[in-house]
């Protein structure tokens, strides 16, 4: 096995008992970048030389003792909203051209200060407004969407061009791209993450979280992100949490609900049949399945819509009047929509998400986790644009991608994806365990234990 292929957690245990230097660790990715990023389009910018410089500084600190705990050397992406002081933020779009930040946003700062070390730039869909990221390619095939819009981070990870990456997620743009490439993506619960210095698409559903290879990576990146920040106003005030599971995989006595509705409804018999398969898993391991109705589900779209699109209007307002011509067309329709939205119909989509979060409490009481696909489809040709179903809805293919992950960004509950398999041509389908909010030790717990069951996977294209 290469440097490049290992997890947070085995290469953190390498080179904390010296078996491994980050300088080796950050030079292996680094030759990985340069043999298959030609072909991906992952990142907007590699940081090479800083990452070199920055790999030999935690060398040089772990052998004088001060070693930072399991994120220290370990090479990492950052989704290109993510603030670094003096690098570009360009949100993968020509509006942002020559910006360049003052400052770390407070991730940055987190990350840097536990160890880790920047690669550079992920790709993201022009302003995360987007399920497919179309500048990066999908890790298993580079004719499919790699999906979004954390397209480019969930890319990197799959392929071994970083060991973990941060996204975000408004309408499952975490979630999305890491099920399609076949990677774990964690979007925790609204305001455990701070979002200072992240630039915002949606600022009532945003959220920032990793994309790892293992839950257990997960865990390990999300103890470092957490925590309260002030200048984030939606920031939570919590204790410090080590998040890393436990190493048994007893699930006796939790209740895993199943949902009799929404989430198995136009969904790609492949994708259902991996997913039941992996919840039997789970009740293999002791936990009991609950079958659960999903509330208010008709408005769930439309609610999600409803809050995305005028918060995003209003971000871009000015720029959107003086230089519209340099957004992606795709992205300027949907910008340009937001102008067509009243304040009534705002007004009535923050009414449905507050009863729709009363009803999820509600059905968080009777189970400890839901299971359900993460999206319904696996990723798609780049060219395709509509889904057709057997009941003969023609769907389009981005509102097929968030149609099963907008309730957590609406409810603002935990949710975390994981690899259970592939379809019939390879292609990776996830499973997405949702809880209640601060709920991600449970999540972390129930999706390690899954992952204990399986044999270990291994990363797109792997020679």
């Amino acid at each position: 096995m290469q440097p490049y292929e290992l997890s947070v957690a085995a290469a953190a245990d390498a080179i904390r008992s010296r078996r491994l230097s980050p300088v080796e660790l950050v030079d292996s990715v680094l030759d990985r970048i340069e043999k298959v990023e030609p072909h991906l389009g992952a990142y907007v910018t590699v940081t090479a030389e800083q990452a070199r410089r920055a790999a030999s500084e935690a060398e040089h600190e772990a052998a004088h003792g001060r070693y930072r705990g399991p994120l220290h050397g370990i090479p990492m992406g950052l989704k290109d909203l993510i603030d670094v002081g003096g690098m570009a933020t360009t949100a993968s779009s020509r509006v942002r051209a020559g910006h360049r930040a003052t400052a770390d946003s407070t991730v940055a700062a987190r990350l840097s200060a536990a160890g880790a070390v920047l690669l550079g730039k992920t790709h993201t869909h022009e302003f995360a407004f987007g399920l497919t990221t179309p500048q990066t390619r999908n890790a298993w095939d580079p004719g499919r969407v790699a999906g979004g819009s954390s397209g480019g981070s969930a890319v990197a990870v799959a392929s071994g061009t970083a060991t973990f990456a941060l996204g975000t997620d408004t309408g499952g743009s975490i979630r999305v791209p890491a099920a399609l490439n076949g990677v774990v993506g964690l979007k925790p619960t609204y305001g455990l993450v701070p979002r200072h210095g992240v630039t915002s698409l949606s600022w009532s559903l945003d959220h920032v979280g990793p994309i790892t290879r293992t839950v257990e990576d997960a865990a390990l990146v999300l103890t470092a992100l957490a925590g309260h920040d002030p200048r984030d106003p939606a920031s939570l005030s919590v204790p410090a949490t080590n998040y890393r599971p436990g190493a048994g995989a007893d699930l006796t006595g939790l209740r895993i609900g199943l949902p009799r509705t929404y989430y198995f409804d136009n969904v790609d018999p492949r994708v259902e049949s991996a997913v039941r398969h992996a919840i039997g898993q789970l009740e293999t391991l002791g936990a009991r399945i609950v079958e659960v109705d999903i509330p208010m589900t008709r408005y769930i779209q439309a609610t999600q819509w409803g809050l995305m699109v005028p918060e995003a209007g209003a971000y871009h307002e000015n720029s959107l009047r003086t230089v519209p011509e340099l957004y992606q067309e795709d992205v300027r329709i949907l910008l340009e929509a937001s102008e067509l939205m009243s304040a009534g119909d705002y007004i009535r989509a923050q009414r449905a998400r507050t009863l729709m979060r009363a009803e999820w409490t509600r059905l968080l009481d009777q189970v400890d986790v839901i299971a359900a696909p993460s999206v319904p489809i696996p990723a798609v040709g780049a060219d395709e644009t509509t889904v057709s179903w057997p009941d003969g809805t023609v769907e389009g293919v981005s509102d097929a991608y968030v149609r099963l992950s907008a309730p957590a960004n609406i409810t603002g509950v935990p949710a975390l994806t994981v690899p259970v398999g592939h379809d019939p041509v390879g292609m990776p389908i996830g499973m997405q365990l949702l809880g209640r909010p601060l709920g991600e030790p449970m999540l972390l717990r129930v999706g390690h234990a899954y992952e204990q069951t399986q044999p270990a996977r291994e990363l797109a294209g792997r020679p």
